[in-house]
């Protein structure tokens, strides 16, 4: 059954937005969480005089704080993919597919709600 509706009704894009905000929240914690740990100086009261064990420790830490601020990233785009969805919801524009003009299947924006594309476009790619 193909889906002919032109964009989703109004109790619709309320339930995405109510979806994307919660999300949004959570996201904006996790980054919090993520920027106190790259922010920190990393001393956890472990002190050792060795100097193989401090190049070690010198090492990893640099290596989780990198790894941290990849994550960092990566979070904020998610909160800015999600908040352009807010604002496509307000437009009535959520939810149809840049490529094809479709609707995008609901299951998939309830998984994935910053979703620009549908399944079908996203396999042209």
């Amino acid at each position: 059954m193909e889906n002919t509706k032109l964009r989703y009704s109004d109790n619709d894009l309320e339930e995405f937005k109510t979806l994307i905000q919660e999300k949004i929240e959570k996201a904006e914690a996790d980054l919090e969480v993520l920027r106190e740990s790259f922010m920190n100086d990393g001393n956890n009261g472990t002190e050792d005089t060795s100097p193989s064990f401090k190049a070690f420790e010198e090492g990893s830490e640099t290596m989780s704080k990198e790894q941290n601020v990849i994550l960092a990233s990566r979070q904020e785009k998610f909160i800015r993919d999600l908040k352009n969805a807010l604002i496509r919801i307000e437009n009535k524009t959520y939810g149809i597919c840049r490529v094809t003009g479709k609707l995008i299947n609901k299951e998939r924006l309830k998984l994935v709600p910053h979703a620009t594309l549908s399944i079908e476009a996203k396999n042209m790619q």
